[in-house]
C-alpha cells in the first residue's frame, strides 16, 4: 500500500470517529491538527471535556489491538502538540483528556460496517 493510500485510509477512518462523536453529542473543533511533534487526529469537546483524541486504524485485532500503537514516545508527542493547541486556544474551561479510538475495518474503505471501540482517559 502507497504512502497516499495509508494517508487516505487514515483519514478515512478519522472522518468515520469524527461522525460517531457528534452522533454522541460532541463537538468537533478541529480535525490533523499538526504540529512539530506531530498531529492530533481530533480534537473535541463536551460539556465537561477537551478532548485529544488518537484514532487508530486496523483490519483487525489478530496481532495487537490498536491501542497497543500508542505507546509511550506517542503519548509524550500527543501531549506535546496538545500543549501547543492550549497555549493558542486555551482551554475554555474545560478538562483536557485524552482518548484513543481504534478502528477495525478487514476490506479498509470498503468495509460496509467498520468497528469502532472508543477508550475515554486512554493516558
Amino acid at each position: 500500500m502507497s504512502r497516499v493510500d495509508t494517508n487516505l485510509l487514515g483519514r478515512w477512518g478519522e472522518a468515520l470517529v469524527a461522525e460517531d462523536l457528534r452522533q454522541k453529542g460532541y463537538h468537533i473543533l478541529a480535525a490533523g491538527y499538526r504540529t512539530r511533534f506531530g498531529e492530533i487526529d481530533l480534537i473535541a469537546s463536551t460539556g465537561q471535556y477537551l478532548i485529544f483524541t488518537e484514532v487508530k486504524l486496523r483490519k483487525n485485532n489478530c496481532f495487537a489491538s490498536a491501542r497497543e500503537a500508542v505507546g509511550p514516545a506517542k503519548q509524550r508527542r500527543l501531549r506535546a502538540s496538545a500543549e501547543l493547541w492550549l497555549s493558542e486556544h486555551g482551554t475554555g474551561g474545560l478538562q483536557p483528556r485524552f482518548d484513543v479510538a481504534e478502528v477495525y475495518a478487514p476490506e479498509g474503505m470498503s468495509t460496509r460496517h467498520p468497528s469502532i471501540e472508543y477508550i475515554e482517559n486512554a493516558f
